[in-house]
């Protein structure tokens, strides 16, 4: 789950981190007052959960109250990636010297967290990682003994940080290090992290994505999601314990299993064709799990087959067909549907789908095959 950027800077400022004075504003008008409490010059910046926010004139600068509220206007009537910008956040202006990169993240490599520096702040960190790795510095981190000082000692120097700002730059690490490990995230980011005119370091902007899986232990951070900026199909699949997520293909996928589900989109690809979603429907899965699965996958009108592929081994292969004919029954789907099981109960649940107009296979590369050619508009494509 992703934090808006005022999200984040409020998890910064609870757990020590300096940021800029700030507030959120819905409205233009809004805006106008809250640049008048900061001084009159201010950043306003869309809040959108989405990169490239500065290219797609989402970020301003106002240089009084009037022109925040001109600036706010047009920027609450964009839309940046698909996105509405329905809220924006209105900083107090820096005095800008210098812009830093600081970042948290898991190495999957080195299996481990890493922290990330770099003395090129303000830009995408894959450019500068891709253009100028030398100006990148990581440094892994043991979980079981966490930051130490002289790590983050390792990483000032590393981009050159002035030594007077070392103190400074050693607290923001570890409160950053406190940010991720307590609210269990996989992301922390202040990009760009800087040094003003003044003499000090303050996080100008943010970014925090917290596990899904910790989202229980966090009811708090729960209730900061931003459904307006999800797919409806996979906030639909949570609500069923569903990992789903939406693709740009033409065959819609439902199987058991993340492994399994990464190989039947590879063999579809293999074929020729193009995977519309991968959707894990977990192992044991009920028919009640399996008819949700279906409708949210139908609910894709870029979909032109289904291809339902099974191994059942805590999953019971009569109950997902169960699942399949509930859904059928309700949904009447206009596209045709290829389903393979395998394992237990297989028979049991090839028998009650015997009579749907779904075409069957025994092997992945069968089902695979016909998928495609469904998808294409095939001469057996006609779910009758």
């Amino acid at each position: 789950m992703k934090l808006h950027e005022y999200q984040a800077k409020h998890i910064f400022s609870r757990f020590g981190i300096p940021v800029p004075k700030g507030k959120i504003a819905n409205t233009a008008s809004e805006a106008k007052q809250i640049a008048a409490e900061l001084g009159g010059k201010v950043v306003i910046k869309a809040q959108v959960l989405v990169g490239g926010r500065g290219l797609a004139g989402g970020i301003r600068l106002a240089k009084n109250p009037s022109e925040a509220e001109t600036l706010s206007a047009a920027i609450l009537g964009m839309e940046i990636k698909g996105l509405p910008v329905q809220r924006v956040l209105v900083d107090e202006a820096a005095s800008i010297s210098k812009e830093l990169y600081l970042g948290i993240t898991v190495d999957r490599v080195l299996r481990c967290p890493v922290i990330i520096a770099s003395s090129t702040g303000g830009v995408n960190i894959e450019e500068v990682a891709q253009t100028t790795p030398q100006k990148i510095i990581k440094v892994p981190i043991d979980p079981l003994l966490g930051m130490r000082d002289y790590q983050a000692r390792e990483l000032a120097v590393g981009i050159d940080l002035p030594r007077d700002q070392w103190r400074a730059f050693i607290e923001i690490t570890r409160n950053l290090w406190n940010i991720y490990t307590s609210q269990d995230a996989t992301l922390a980011e202040i990009n760009p992290l800087v040094l003003t005119k003044d003499n000090t370091l303050i996080a100008l902007d943010g970014k925090i994505t917290i596990d899904d899986n910790a989202l229980p232990l966090h009811p708090d951070l729960a209730e900061l999601r931003d459904l307006d900026a999800e797919v409806p199909e996979e906030i639909e699949a949570r609500k069923y314990g569903l990992s789903y997520i939406k693709l740009n293909g033409s065959i819609g996928c439902l199987v058991n299993g993340a492994g399994l589900a990464m190989a039947t989109m590879d063999i579809i690809k293999l074929q020729g064709g193009e995977p519309a979603n991968f959707l894990d429907i977990g192992g044991g899965a009920s028919a009640d799990r399996v008819a949700a699965a279906l409708r949210i996958i139908l609910q894709d009108k870029n979909v032109k087959a289904i291809l339902i592929n099974i191994f059942g081994g805590l999953t019971r292969c009569d109950e997902v067909a169960r699942g399949i004919l509930t859904a059928m029954g309700e949904i009447k789907p206009q596209v045709p549907i290829v389903i393979r099981l395998v394992g237990t109960n297989a028979e049991e649940g090839l028998k009650l789908l015997a009579g749907s107009n779904m075409s069957t296979a025994e092997t992945l590369l069968e089902a695979a095959e016909k998928a495609v050619s469904y998808a294409r508009g095939g001469e057996h494509g006609d779910p009758g």
